[in-house]
């Protein structure tokens, strides 16, 4: 039999879904909590593995394990390290997030525009303050990483009469985008739109991508949002940006160092708005994985192509 280590606290749903899929008789399936840590038998026998990640070097004293499920579309964390060798196949989470991701850059979209927020904080005062809402409609979104979520988003922002622009490493045609840029003129995205959206991978080419210059091509009225990585961002070049009014302000999901410490500047600068990382989830999340995972498994087990397969070169 193979043997499976579920190395995290939801293990139980993730085993649920391999049973639902006939592949339970064909398993050694080993559960373990995060906080625990695998026996010597265990690191032996495993040849698959479902975690969020393991300690420096473990990956090294499992000889037989073939192939790594990430519970993430971001896997930065594992394709940099030095003991993910070529004969362990690694998938991501991609996809698992078409639903919640591009309704949770929505709400940031509405936020910005629609005045629910201070009609809130009006309400516990008692206040009675009508507030004006800027419409969508016509405004230019400009998404910088037209993978599936960008693809979706697309889909629901046009139905909002926004005009959709962005960048692809593969410039082709997208439906309900205007007009596909390759990576190489993200600036002329930057000064069309109203709303810049990031949703790159983490690579060497994206890191700090946007910086001092990048808010320099924006628009004084634009807000950046980062619902991809928070190396994607120069921390200091965002407070400074919208300090000095170089761009309207700024939703951001995800950050360098997570939690956000609560000493960084983004807490406390008016015209940004901090997210604990909400992007992706919802209330089916593991839910959705698992069945992920329990269809790869049936792929790993019979020797077809895995779903989600990372390629090692991109990084994603």
């Amino acid at each position: 039999m193979t043997t499976a280590l579920l190395w995290l606290d939801e293990a139980g749903i993730y085993a649920e879904a391999l049973a639902r899929a006939g592949l339970g008789e064909r398993l050694d399936i080993q559960q373990l909590r995060s906080a625990e840590q695998p026996s010597a038998s265990q690191l032996e026998r495993t040849e698959i593995l479902l975690a969020r990640q393991v300690p420096p070097g473990m990956l090294a004293q499992m000889p037989r394990l073939r192939w790594i499920q990430a519970l993430t579309a971001g896997v930065e964390h594992w394709v940099s390290r030095p003991d993910l060798h070529s004969g362990i196949a690694l998938s991501c989470a991609r996809g698992t997030h078409r639903v919640p991701m591009p309704e949770n850059i929505l709400g940031a979209l509405f936020h910005l525009t629609k005045p629910y927020a201070l009609a809130t904080l009006d309400q516990r005062e008692r206040r009675w303050v009508r507030r004006v809402s800027e419409p969508l409609a016509g405004k230019t979104l400009g998404i910088l990483g037209l993978g599936e979520i960008g693809r979706e988003l697309a889909k629901k922002a046009s139905a909002l009469e926004l005009r959709v622009i962005g960048t692809r490493r593969d410039p082709q045609p997208v439906p309900h985008v205007d007009r596909i840029y390759a990576p190489a003129a993200i600036d002329a995205v930057l000064g069309q739109s109203d709303f810049v959206l990031l949703l790159l991978p983490l690579t060497p080419q994206t890191d700090r991508i946007m910086n001092a210059a990048r808010f320099q091509a924006m628009r004084a009225s634009a807000y950046l949002l980062n619902f991809g990585r928070g190396a994607l961002v120069v921390d200091a070049d965002v407070v400074q940006a919208v300090r000095a009014k170089t761009i309207a302000g700024a939703v951001l999901d995800v950050y360098r160092q997570e939690p956000l410490p609560a000493d960084h500047a983004f807490w406390g600068t008016e015209g940004i708005t901090v997210l604990p990382h909400i992007g992706g989830l919802d209330v089916h999340r593991d839910e959705t994985v698992a069945a992920l995972f329990a269809d790869n498994t049936g792929r790993f087990l019979a020797g077809a192509a895995l779903l989600a397969l990372v390629d090692r070169a991109r990084g994603y």
